[in-house]
């Protein structure tokens, strides 16, 4: 099989693990859709590709993929959907996910000048990318400094959720699941990127099955849940990510080898998330 990773990256952990599994019997290549004038040749495409990597770009390049009948993992539209906060929400709430309650304001200018909303809030980039806007607002103070850095950013508005300071991380690669906790990054004195990996039977009832769930109504293959503990093992969603870098789980790159192979071989089924036709 011909198995190619889409990234700038293909030194990420996960992936040279995964393809350190893989090259004993397989061809990996890679390619950074950055780097590419154009696109390749339709009669030589590889077996599967898996998009580790969410730019415009590398979203325009996927789906002249599958247009020309290459799977991708995970599809253009999945991974695009993921990458709007406002959509991401109303599609998760519209399939009866428990999603955190979510508003759109058109810039963080126009959200200062609507005067003070109700405190907490956690305020974040309407479009999701690395280094983007994640920050807890307690006080007309705050919103103002986050308005003077961020004036024209698109954002969306959440109720903070009283919690522990900790994120559920959920992850998921074909039919595995992985767990860990790790430090919000809204916790007092910072994130913390280090994880504690959690066994499945550490988590609460109910869990993997809202995980689950996710990935049908997004169609995603390879993702991850955010969540945090609402008070009685009620959880509340708070982040979905397509392709995120799942490091340090024992398994997972032995699950994504397994994925790249049953796709390749035509094991994997065409899908369509839920809102992949909504309008933006």
């Amino acid at each position: 099989m011909r198995i190619c990773l889409l990234t700038p990256t293909p030194d990420h952990p996960l992936l040279a693990a995964t393809t350190a599994l893989l090259t004993p019997r397989h061809e990996v290549e890679w390619l950074d859709p950055a780097a590419t004038d154009g696109f390749p040749d339709p009669g030589g495409l590889a077996d599967v590709y898996l998009l580790k990597t969410r730019t415009p770009r590398a979203l325009a390049l996927a789906r002249f993929l599958e247009e020309h009948g290459a799977p991708v993992l995970n599809s253009a539209a999945s991974t695009g959907l993921c990458q709007d906060r406002t959509v991401m929400a109303e599609v998760a709430l519209r399939a009866g996910l428990p999603f955190v309650p979510t508003r759109t304001e058109p810039s963080l200018r126009r959200l200062e000048a609507a005067g003070e909303p109700a405190h907490p809030v956690v305020v974040k980039s309407r479009h999701s990318r690395r280094h983007d806007l994640v920050a807890r607002v307690d006080d007309a103070a705050r919103l103002r400094e986050l308005a003077e850095r961020w004036p024209d950013e698109p954002v969306v508005v959440q109720p903070f959720t009283p919690n522990s300071g900790w994120d559920h991380k959920l992850w998921v690669i074909g039919d595995e699941i992985f767990a860990g906790l790790r430090r919000s990054e809204l916790a007092v004195g910072g994130p913390d990127k280090r994880t504690r990996t959690l066994a499945p039977e550490e988590l609460p009832a109910g869990w993997p099955e809202v995980v689950r769930r996710v990935g049908e109504v997004f169609a995603l293959d390879v993702y991850g849940v955010d969540l945090l503990d609402a008070g009685g093992g009620a959880p509340v969603i708070v982040d979905i990510n397509a392709f995120p870098g799942i490091r340090g789980q024992a398994g997972a790159p032995e699950a994504l080898a397994a994925l790249a192979l049953r796709t390749a071989a035509g094991g994997g089924r065409p899908r369509v998330p839920v809102g992949s036709s909504h309008g933006r």
